[in-house]
């Protein structure tokens, strides 16, 4: 029989499961942007763009959240995707901040579904 979460752990994990799916997008748009490394240069703009923005926004609400890791990988995302440079090198720092923020919010919902320690009577 699984513990029973607290109100609080219950809304950690909703954030959480919000972070996976912006998680999830991000993933889609660096696999997309490698499948047109080769081609238009405004295609891969366009995607670079769409990376920098959703990025920089689960910084804020990470932010916000006071997820602090979370927001630091999600912040030189967003700063890699916006930046000149060879599209090879940002395929592979977007790829893994893209894997480090999975590993990030996997043991952040280890953690919030963790249940709290009974306090001990003094």
């Amino acid at each position: 029989m699984s513990p029973k979460l607290t109100a609080d752990q219950v809304r950690q994990v909703e954030e959480i499961e919000d972070y996976q799916r912006t998680t999830d997008r991000l993933k889609h748009l660096v696999t997309e942007l490698e499948a047109n490394r080769a081609g238009q240069a405004r295609t891969i703009q366009q995607l670079c763009e769409k990376i920098a923005i959703e990025a920089s926004q689960m910084r804020q609400r990470a932010l916000t959240g006071s997820v602090g890791a979370i927001a630091d990988v999600a912040g030189g995302m967003s700063v890699m995707a916006a930046r000149g440079g060879g599209v090879l090198l940002k395929i592979r720092a977007l790829g893994d901040a893209v894997n480090s923020l999975q590993i990030q919010l996997d043991a952040a919902l280890k953690r919030a579904m963790t249940p709290p320690e009974p306090k001990k009577p003094a």
